[in-house]
């Protein structure tokens, strides 16, 4: 079964995309934890952080290279922002394709 962002990616589920190219998809958050608050996901559907393989590094580095764009574009690369990445049930991952929580456009407080 299809994840919630293969969906996304396949146009059968609207979104707010804000960055895309041929690995590499973003768009908002729609329960935002921050004033920015993008998904960034790959077009590969990778269950967990746990599942990447030694084929996969190239597009991991895909997605932090499109992170970087995609902060500058909004303008919080100069002030700063924050990248989570969730892996399972106990680090409090919810859809199982994985993807990067791009935080900022405000001063984030500690991890607790």
């Amino acid at each position: 079964m299809a994840s919630i962002f293969t969906k996304i990616i396949n146009r059968e589920i609207p979104s707010d995309i804000v960055f895309e190219n041929d690995k590499v998809i973003a768009f908002k958050d729609i329960n935002p934890q921050a004033p920015v608050h993008i998904l960034v996901v790959p077009k590969k559907e990778i269950a967990t952080i746990n599942d990447i393989k030694e084929e996969d590094k190239e597009l991991i580095g895909e997605v932090y290279l499109a992170i970087g764009k995609i902060a500058a574009q909004l303008g919080i690369a100069e002030e700063g922002y924050r990248v989570i990445a969730n892996c399972n049930e106990y680090g409090g991952q919810e859809v199982f394709h994985i993807h990067f929580h791009l935080l900022g456009g405000e001063k984030l407080g500690p991890l607790v």
